[in-house]
C-alpha cells in the first residue's frame, strides 16, 4: 500500500505534538503560506515528524512507502499524545506494525501508550404520570415527576483480565428545577476469566427473577461460576433506606421525584415505618440460572437473607419483632427464538406476615426488552405485556417501579424503540389496585435514553 504524503498529511498531525505551537517559518520551498497544508507541514517540521529532502523541499504531491509511513508514526509515538491523538496513533501503529518492528519499536509495548480507559455513560429524560386512590382522604391523586440524569460508566483496563468499573450520576428534578452534584453510585473490581468472574467493590444487584426484589447497588463480593449453568454468590451491605418493612398502597416515588408533601401523604396514609433507616443491612445470596442460546426452555432460582432492625414494626409481622428477612425466588420460561420469550418469576419472604409475595408473568417479543445500551442499533424494537404483583416486604427495591410498585397488582404493558444508533425511546403503563386496603393506581412511565 502507498499513501501520498498529503493524504497522509492531516493524520500525521494529529499524531504529532498537538500541545506545540506553530514554527515561525515554513523550511520548505514547495509549500507556500497561502497552501492548504502550510500550518500542519510547518507544525509537524517543527516537532520532527517530518524532515523534508536535502533541496529544501517537501514534494508533498508524491507517493510515500509505507517504510516513511512508519518512521512518521515512531517520531509521533516518541511524544506520547494523549487523549483522541493516542488513539489515532494507536490505530496507525496496529497498521504499520510490521514496519515499525524493523525500525526497532516493538508494537508489543505500544499498550502503554493506549487509552486504556473507556468513557461511556448516557443522559435519559423521565416523565412519570402516577394516578391513584388515596387513602388518607378518600380523594384522587395526581403526581407528575420530570427527571433527567447524567451519567458516567467509565472502564478502565488493569490487566488483560481485570477491569475498575463506576457508575457516576448527576440527577436534575425538572418539575422543581432543581438539580444536585455527581455522586459515585457504584466503583468496583471485576475479574473476568474463563467460566469464572469475580467483583469486589460497591457494584450493581440485580437478580435472576427480573428485578422484581432487586435492582439497587451493594458493598461487597460476588462471585459467578459457570457459563449456560451459572452460579452466583454475593454477600455485603445493602445501604440505609433500601430495606424496612411497610405497606405501601398509597403508592409514591422517592422524595428527589414527589417532594415531601407526598412523602407525608404516604406516610399518614399507610402508617409507614423503617423504610429511612439509619444502619445498612447485611446481606447474603445466591442465584442459580439456566439460559439456552436462542430455542428452549430456562429457569433458576434465588436465595436472599438481610438483617436489618428496620423490619421490626407490624406493618412487616404480627409481633412486630422480627429483624430479618428470608426470601426464596423461582422462574421460568420458554424462548422461541432470539425475539420471543414467555416466561415468570415468584418470590417469597418466609419471614414477613404482610404482603409477603410477588409475582410477575409476561410476553415479550422483539431485541430491545427493557431499554438500550451503547450497542442498539437503528430499528431495534420490543413489545411486552403481563401481570405483575409485588408484595411491598417481597420487592424490597425492585426494577418494576416503573410500571407496578411496591403494594400493587394489576396489568403492564411496555415498548422500545430505536430511531436512531443509541438514542431508545421507552414507554411503559400500568393499571391495577392496591394489594391492602381499597384504591386503584394507575402509572404512565416515559423515557428517553440516549447513549455514548
Amino acid at each position: 500500500m502507498k499513501k501520498s504524503v498529503v493524504s497522509a498529511l492531516t493524520t500525521a498531525l494529529v499524531v504529532g505534538a498537538a500541545s506545540t505551537t506553530f514554527a515561525a517559518a515554513n523550511p520548505f520551498s514547495d509549500v507556500p503560506a497561502g497552501h492548504w497544508a502550510y500550518d500542519a507541514v510547518t507544525q509537524l517540521a517543527a516537532d520532527g515528524i517530518v524532515e523534508g529532502y536535502g533541496d529544501g523541499t517537501y514534494l508533498g504531491n508524491r507517493n510515500i512507502t509505507r517504510y516513511e509511513m512508519a518512521q512518521m508514526v515512531a517520531k509521533a509515538m516518541a511524544k506520547n499524545p494523549s487523549g483522541a491523538d493516542k488513539a489515532a496513533l494507536d490505530r496507525l501503529a496496529a497498521e504499520f506494525s510490521e514496519e515499525l518492528n524493523n525500525l526497532g519499536v516493538r508494537v508489543s509495548n505500544l499498550e502503554k501508550y493506549a487509552d486504556k480507559v473507556i468513557w461511556q455513560g448516557k443522559i435519559e429524560y423521565t416523565y412519570k404520570s402516577h394516578r391513584t386512590d388515596n387513602a388518607y382522604d378518600k380523594g384522587k391523586t395526581k403526581v407528575n415527576g420530570d427527571d433527567w440524569i447524567f451519567r458516567f460508566e467509565p472502564i478502565a483496563e488493569v490487566n488483560k483480565h481485570w477491569t475498575l468499573r463506576a457508575r457516576i450520576d448527576a440527577h436534575a428534578d425538572l418539575s422543581h428545577d432543581t438539580a444536585n452534584s455527581f455522586s459515585l453510585e457504584r466503583g468496583w473490581a471485576q475479574g473476568d476469566y474463563d467460566n469464572f468472574q469475580v467483583k469486589v467493590g460497591r457494584q450493581p444487584l440485580y437478580t435472576n427473577e427480573d428485578g422484581i426484589v432487586w435492582d439497587t447497588e451493594y458493598t461487597g463480593g460476588e462471585v459467578t461460576i459457570g457459563n449456560k449453568l451459572q452460579a452466583r454468590i454475593m454477600a455485603g451491605r445493602i445501604g440505609a433506606g433500601k430495606v424496612g418493612g411497610s405497606i405501601r398502597n398509597a403508592g409514591s416515588w422517592n422524595a428527589r421525584q414527589d417532594g415531601v408533601s407526598a412523602d407525608d401523604r404516604w406516610n399518614r396514609a399507610t402508617g409507614r415505618a423503617g423504610l429511612a433507616g439509619g444502619d445498612p443491612s447485611s446481606f447474603q445470596a445466591i442465584n442459580v440460572q439456566y439460559t439456552p442460546d436462542n430455542y428452549g426452555l430456562f429457569g433458576g432460582a434465588g436465595y436472599y437473607h438481610i438483617e436489618d432492625d428496620d423490619f421490626k414494626n407490624v406493618f412487616y409481622s404480627d409481633n412486630g419483632k422480627e429483624d430479618e428477612a428470608n426470601i426464596w425466588s423461582v422462574n421460568a420460561g420458554y424462548k422461541f427464538g432470539r425475539k420471543a420469550k414467555l416466561w415468570g418469576s415468584f418470590a417469597q419472604n418466609t419471614k414477613a406476615d404482610v404482603e409477603d409475595n410477588s409475582w410477575q408473568a409476561l410476553f415479550e417479543y422483539g431485541d430491545l426488552y427493557g431499554g438500550g445500551n451503547q450497542g442498539t442499533k437503528k430499528g431495534q424494537w420490543a413489545v411486552w405485556a403481563g401481570y405483575k404483583k409485588l408484595g411491598s416486604n417481597t420487592s424490597l427495591c425492585a426494577i418494576n417501579w416503573d410500571d407496578a410498585f411496591a403494594g400493587t397488582k394489576g396489568i403492564v404493558a411496555g415498548a422500545s424503540y430505536a430511531p436512531m444508533d443509541r438514542i431508545v425511546v421507552l414507554c411503559k403503563y400500568f393499571n391495577g389496585e392496591y394489594i391492602t386496603g381499597d384504591g386503584d393506581a394507575e402509572r404512565l412511565f416515559a423515557r428517553v435514553e440516549f447513549f455514548y
